[in-house]
C-alpha cells in the first residue's frame, strides 16, 4: 500500500554527480521533487517542484521517465512512498530554495559511505545509475 506519491528527478552534472537535496527539519538526502498535487501529472509535478525547490526550470520535453518505484518513506517513519522518477539534462544554477536546507552532489559511482540517503534513492534509483 502506498501512503505517499511523489515525483522526483535525477539531475547529473558534467562529471556524472547526482544532485540530492535535504529538506528543512529532515536528516536524509533525496532527489529533488515532491508530492503530486491534485489534477497534476507526475511530469508537471516535477517541473513545478524543481522550480520551487531549486529555482531552475526544466524543459518538459526533455523530462524522461526512468520508472516508478516504491520504498519506505525517508522522513515519515512507517509510511511507504511511490516515486515517479524522471531524468533531465542538468540545468546550471540550482540553489536551495523553499523548504530545501542543503544541496549535495553525490559522486557516481557511489562509494557506499553515507548513512543519510533516502531509501527510495539508495535502494531503487542509485543501482540504475552506477
Amino acid at each position: 500500500m502506498t501512503d505517499l506519491e511523489v515525483s522526483a528527478v535525477v539531475l547529473r552534472d558534467e562529471s556524472g554527480r547526482v544532485l540530492l537535496v535535504r529538506k528543512e527539519g529532515t536528516s536524509r538526502f533525496m532527489l529533488p521533487g515532491g508530492k503530486i498535487e491534485e489534477g497534476e501529472s507526475p511530469r508537471e509535478a516535477i517541473c513545478r517542484e524543481t522550480a520551487e525547490e531549486l529555482g531552475i526550470d526544466l524543459d518538459p520535453e526533455a523530462v524522461t521517465e526512468l520508472g516508478v518505484f516504491t520504498a519506505d518513506a525517508a522522513n515519515e517513519p512507517g509510511l511507504v512512498v511511490t516515486g515517479h522518477i524522471f531524468t533531465h539534462p542538468c540545468v546550471v544554477g540550482a540553489q536551495a530554495s523553499a523548504e530545501i536546507a542543503e544541496l549535495l552532489w553525490l559522486d557516481i559511482p557511489y562509494d557506499g559511505t553515507r548513512d543519510d540517503l533516502a531509501p527510495l534513492f539508495e535502494t531503487r534509483v542509485l543501482p540504475l545509475l552506477t
